[in-house]
């Protein structure tokens, strides 16, 4: 019997940063600086909201796209911390920002379908561009420090271009796209028939003032789909929540997807997202904002070279020096230094590595001391 599957799948493979993650957890004494998961338990108010909920017997279907209070809550804190007018007719509650990403995907995209995806780039992005029979077409930022180059941009742009995809703060670099930049591509897209979609899961880990996002030109809003996630300023990675804003027509059709897919978000966690959204996450930027300074002198001390981070909890380390490729180096590092980092093959980069700095002040400075004798061994 012959089986065949979609081809689509057969031509995704698993997640290269999980692969190498797994390969560093078994690797005996280990010190791991992988992934991009704080380790801050989710604040205590936010887990009684939950408890409330199930005690209360809120276990039965909600409303698909969330309940009314969710929703309006969403809207509420779009509106009041990032200047976002959406309704709540305009939004989805959905499990986790990689859900949001599926069902915008899923709904703008038709077979051969061009997506360009700024690199380095988180890799779920092309995954879901390759599930969703669209073309990911990579845009390199390394030769620019990291932000888009508007001649590079208008010639990645052809007749079968559909979307775009904007992260900032970004993962892997934690770089924020500056004003010029964004100002730059809303004037090549502004009248063109490109979706974008702003993938703003680390907005609220930003430690600059002069943060912007590309969901702010409301002129396209017709065009522009914002994602968002609980995970990263609530410590909330467990929960899997996440929403996404887009206009009414294009949230109409979302909602297909994601009715077919997940019918809806928990009933329970419900109330405690909304108790999250009143969380003041000030706290939590600072922490991360110490461990990043204290992250970047140690790695400057050490003569590597690395752009300071402006948002999220990675550093991008450029290893082209060492003459190795980005898995050859990290392996070696792992297997002689006991350190892991992520290879930035991984997210479409060669010659750089990805440290998450959201690990305890211990660890990081254990896999610093590390990295520091290792990388004395290959001079």
């Amino acid at each position: 019997m012959d089986l065949t599957l979609n081809s689509a799948v057969l031509d995704v493979e698993l997640s290269g940063i999980r692969r190498f993650t797994f390969l560093v957890r078994d690797t005996p004494g280990a010190c791991a600086l992988t992934i991009g998961e704080p380790d801050l338990n989710t604040p205590d108010a936010v887990k009684e909201a939950a408890k409330a909920a199930l005690d209360a017997n809120d276990t039965h279907y909600p409303p698909g796209n969330g309940y009314p209070y969710m929703l309006q809550a969403i809207s509420d804190f779009e509106a009041r911390v990032h200047g976002l007018h959406y309704s709540p007719e305009e939004i989805i509650l959905t499990i986790g920002a990689t859900e949001s990403l599926f069902l915008s995907l899923s709904t703008v995209l038709n077979p051969g379908d061009e997506v360009i995806i700024p690199t380095p780039a988180f890799s779920l992005y092309e995954s879901i561009t390759r599930l969703c029979r669209g073309v990911p077409v990579a845009l390199p930022t390394e030769d620019n420090a990291f932000q888009i180059d508007p001649e590079a941009l208008a010639r990645a742009i052809t007749p079968k271009t559909k979307a775009v995809i904007l992260t900032s703060p970004n993962n892997p670099t934690g770089c924020i796209y500056t004003q010029e930049t964004l100002d730059a591509v809303h004037d090549i897209l502004k009248d063109k028939p490109i979706f974008v979609l702003c993938d703003d899961v680390y907005r609220t880990l930003v430690y600059t003032d002069g943060y912007h996002s590309f969901s702010e030109y409301q002129d396209m809003r017709d065009r522009i789909i914002v994602i968002q996630s609980f995970s990263k300023p609530y410590a909330m990675t467990g929960w899997r929540l996440g929403y996404c804003l887009a206009d009414a027509p294009i949230r109409d059709r979302m909602q297909i997807f994601h009715q077919y897919s997940v019918v809806s978000a928990p009933s329970f966690v419900q109330p405690a997202c909304v108790t999250a959204l009143q969380t003041d996450t000030s706290g939590v930027v600072e922490i991360f904002r110490r461990r990043r300074d204290y992250v970047y002198r140690r790695l400057v001390e050490m003569g590597l070279s690395v752009q300071k981070p402006e948002g999220a909890f990675y550093m991008f380390i450029d290893i082209r020096p060492f003459g190795m490729d980005s898995l050859a180096f990290c392996e070696k590092m792992l297997r002689e230094g006991l350190v892991g980092l992520i290879p930035g093959v991984y997210f479409g980069t060669e010659g750089y590595m990805r440290l998450s700095y959201c690990y305890s002040d211990e660890d990081l400075k254990e896999g610093l001391d590390r990295i520091q004798r290792f990388i004395g061994t290959l001079r």
